[in-house]
């Protein structure tokens, strides 16, 4: 197997959102959570709160424990498997993978916004300077 053969996989089946589809699904109680490095964040810029009620970051190194109900290192908002959530990076390859690893531990809900960042960002949608809800 090839990462492209377990990207392909890891979308396999799976709605992945617009960055409308993002915000939409923010406002109904998804759990947003940006997973672009600090680097990544400061060029880009932050995911605006005022769009995504909720947005937090949270590193790809411990995203699995922190949102896994079922974890001693979860964070609150990781509230049991039917949780909604929409993992971000900058160009929408990470993200996928880390909602496949999402869905393995039992949040089927779990999906990514397609293109990243940059999709956000060429769909016209703003970002702010900051600061980020950075869980650790």
């Amino acid at each position: 197997m090839t990462v492209d053969d377990l990207l392909a996989a890891s979308r396999r089946g799976v709605q992945r959102l617009t960055p409308e589809e993002t915000v939409a699904a923010a406002r109904r109680g998804a759990l947003v959570v940006d997973t672009r490095t600090e680097a990544q964040r400061r060029r880009q810029g932050e995911l605006p709160p005022e769009l995504l009620p909720g947005v937090l970051v949270i590193d790809r190194t411990v995203l699995e424990w922190r949102l896994d109900p079922a974890s001693a290192a979860r964070i609150p908002e990781a509230t049991g498997a039917d949780l909604r959530v929409v993992v971000v990076c900058r160009q929408g390859y990470s993200s996928s993978l880390a909602a496949a690893s999402l869905r393995a531990l039992g949040l089927d809900r779990a999906t990514d916004l397609a293109g990243g960042v940059e999709a956000w960002l060429a769909a016209g949608l703003p970002t702010v300077a900051g600061p980020a809800d950075v869980r650790e």
